[in-house]
């Protein structure tokens, strides 16, 4: 019993990283990498059931923002270019503590393009969902704490950081941005 609960301990403190806590140290190895152009969309976004507004620029800019802060580290020689897609976001409204605590999520799918084979390298968009970071606890959701420009920002982040780890996932089992 005592393993499961510092195993959901150890799960929560992982889940609780904010997105941005690892920049002021070296960049993940992704190779020959170097970010390109960085296009984000949002021409058919969904909005979450009990999301607070956020218009489809303030989704662009916000996440366009992050990947730029996370991606203009890297200085490979070789060019790669992002297309995002924002599908979908719920930025958490406040909910009554304890009995519902609605945490913000991002949906959005990706594809890399190669500049030199000007040829996309994952042939399907891949997708992926993030939740916000779980600096309120558990219990209290961020809607009662955050605005929601600071959960689109935190939620941006946590993005970034998800697409950091798909490509370093990417680079280890198929080869992706070779020469380091």
């Amino acid at each position: 019993m005592l393993r499961i609960i510092f195993g959901g301990l150890l799960m929560l403190s992982v889940a609780a990283c904010n997105g941005v806590a690892d920049l002021q140290e070296a960049p993940a190895p992704l190779g020959d990498f170097r970010l390109g152009h960085n296009i984000v969309v949002a021409p058919k976004v969904q909005k979450g059931p009990l999301s607070r507004n956020a218009s489809k620029e303030e989704l662009t800019t916000a996440l366009q923002t992050a990947i730029a802060e996370r991606f203009d580290r890297y200085d490979g020689e070789k060019l790669y270019h992002f297309g995002v897609s924002v599908e979908g976001y719920v930025l958490a409204a406040p909910g009554v503590p304890i009995v519902l605590a609605p945490k913000s999520i991002m949906i959005i799918n990706v594809t890399v393009w190669d500049n030199a084979a000007k040829a996309k390298m994952n042939k399907k968009p891949h997708q992926i969902t993030v939740l916000e970071s779980l600096d309120q606890g558990p219990l209290l959701g961020s809607g009662y704490t955050k605005t929601a420009e600071e959960q689109l920002k935190n939620l941006s982040q946590n993005t970034s950081k998800a697409i950091e780890r798909y490509l370093s996932n990417q680079k280890t089992e198929q080869g992706w941005f070779a020469g380091e």
